[in-house]
């Protein structure tokens, strides 16, 4: 499947020389903004792959644009600008700002830049995913403990015993142990 981008770039020359460059390496431009809101809107309405940014835009620039993208969206953006000032690369440290590419911009760059940021962002996602995944299991850890300590001190059983009661009835009822922790802990309020 081919990777979609979303163009924000206010000079309609680079964007048109950017859109040609992307496509012609394969890659789909979903969408051009000449601004940072028309970049907010375009991307909540295509939910691009890759968001290629630049940073002096009117309305809005581009490191505003980007932040509220990243807030709301966590899309991935790849910074294009004609400013290499430290400045500019401190405020384009954002979470979600994956690349930074100076002016003027030529195909060389532009694709390994791309291809690079992506797999960041891949990156980012995966981890992401794996922390949620881990903190969900230490919530769910945590209930089931909490369950099991009112089990003990309820009916007077060794911390094994309230756990094997809780898998027993978990798998006699055909339930999560999950569920029959918040049953617990609901009952002895």
């Amino acid at each position: 499947m081919r990777k979609r981008i979303l163009i924000a770039e206010d000079e309609s020359l680079i964007r048109m020389d950017i859109r040609m460059m992307l496509e012609d390496a394969g890659y789909e431009v979903v969408a051009e903004a000449g601004d940072g809101d028309r970049a907010i809107e375009l991307a909540f309405q295509h939910k691009p792959d890759l968001i290629l940014m630049d940073i002096k835009m009117p309305k809005i620039n581009g490191l505003q644009a980007s932040q509220i993208i990243g807030k709301q969206l966590d899309l991935p953006i790849l910074i294009i600008t004609a400013y290499s000032q430290k400045e500019f690369i401190e405020k384009a440290q954002l979470d979600n700002v994956v690349g930074y590419l100076v002016k003027p911009i030529a195909e060389a760059n532009l694709i390994p830049a791309i291809e690079i940021a992506m797999h960041q962002a891949d990156k980012a996602k995966r981890l992401n995913k794996e922390i949620q995944t881990a903190k969900q299991e230490v919530e769910k850890r945590k209930l089931i403990e909490r369950a099991k300590g009112i089990l003990m001190e309820a009916e007077q059983l060794t911390e094994s015993a309230a756990f094997k009661k809780m898998r027993d009835t978990s798998m006699s009822r055909q339930m999560t142990m999950e569920s029959l922790a918040n049953e617990i802990i609901s009952t002895y309020k």
